[in-house]
């Protein structure tokens, strides 16, 4: 079955090989503290400031997913008021578990077919928090949008990346905080996830000073130094995520060639007739890729789902109504070919 799910999504061909590699080599046996472990850690951070261009004064953190890292910045950085901007499920959640930590929370919530508002933060907000892809309706911050953020606030920014990261050229610098995990553009297999930290990040930690809990900002970050973690870490899912980093292109290369393709798909949905849920060009997610299908979802995704390709099903307030398409990088323009066969030969209207 080709998975055009958005998350756990299609791995790259090459990670079986990769998986065997790993084994053969007695990778797997290895101490989390030792030389070789710890070598590992600092090739693998190296590979993705060389292929996601992260500046060399960001620091990297492995954690288990990017739910975790929701956790890491309320507990660690979490001070004064946390201000969500957001227009879908993931964004939400994120206000909501924000509020469960015990945090003042803001929320400002907008339509998807609308342009995000900037945000307005009141005094002593300590957090802006954003959604740069939107997972669950297929938008995504407009380019300028982060800019004109900074510019408005003196807050840290912290952006959830997590269907963007390693297939959009991310401008890091416009925030202090990113999370990811790797099940999605870096084409690996869920249970890694990833939390880079600007300087401005780091010092607010060392600021507030929160140890009391084991992933504690400052104890990845005193780990990070010694290019280890604080817990005993994912060892072959970083190895894995080293292993994609050697064999992929810079993310600029990526990021063009799938903007290209999402063009391409959009385009090639309209001409068929077939209804997109964001109307709004300017909006629309390269990554994922929504079709309003309303009554018509079931059906239509039995009738992919016949011919061997499983899409991804609708969420949130668009669970029952939209079927979703991820467009990240370890699919293939061959994929892609072989969904729009499979689409013309489906019967409209929906």
């Amino acid at each position: 079955m080709l998975s055009f799910y958005p998350g756990p999504s299609k791995v790259y061909d090459t990670v079986g090989g990769y998986l065997q590699d790993a084994f053969t080599s007695g990778l797997l046996s290895i101490n989390h503290r030792s030389p070789q472990a710890m070598q590992l850690v600092e090739k693998t951070i190296f590979l993705f400031r060389k292929k996601m261009g992260l500046p060399a004064s960001y620091a990297l953190y492995f954690l288990s997913s990017a739910t975790e890292a929701w956790e890491v910045i309320g507990q660690s950085l979490g001070r004064g008021a946390s201000v969500h901007v957001y227009n879908g499920a993931f964004g939400e959640k994120w206000a909501g578990y924000m509020g469960r930590l015990g945090l003042e929370t803001v929320r400002r919530a907008f339509g998807p077919d609308q342009p995000p508002p900037l945000p307005t933060c009141p005094p002593g907000t300590g957090l802006l928090c954003l959604t740069h892809n939107e997972t669950s309706n297929g938008t995504m911050l407009p380019g300028a949008f982060l800019q004109e953020a900074r510019r408005q606030t003196d807050a840290l920014i912290c952006v959830d990346a997590t269907s963007s990261m390693g297939g959009v050229a991310l401008d890091w610098q416009q925030a202090d905080v990113w999370l990811a995990s790797v099940q999605k553009c870096f084409g690996l297999p869920a249970g890694l996830g990833l939390l880079a930290a600007s300087p401005q990040a780091i010092e607010r930690a060392a600021a507030i000073s929160e140890r009391n809990h084991y992933n504690s900002l400052l104890s990845l970050h005193e780990n990070f130094l010694k290019n280890q973690t604080v817990h005993t870490p994912n060892v072959l899912g970083i190895y894995l995520l080293g292993r994609v980093l050697e064999q992929v292109p810079p993310v600029a290369a990526t990021y063009a060639h799938l903007q290209q393709r999402a063009r391409a798909f959009y385009d090639f949905l309209t001409e068929k007739g077939f209804p997109l849920l964001i109307e709004n060009q300017q909006l629309r997610s390269d990554t994922v890729l929504v079709l309003h299908t309303d009554a018509a979802t079931e059906r239509l995704r039995d009738f992919l789902r016949q011919r061997g390709i499983q899409p991804g099903s609708g969420y949130g307030n668009w669970k029952e109504t939209t079927l979703r398409f991820a467009n990240f990088p370890a699919l293939t323009d061959a994929d892609f070919a072989r969904l729009e066969a499979a689409l013309t030969a489906y019967p409209l209207p929906l």
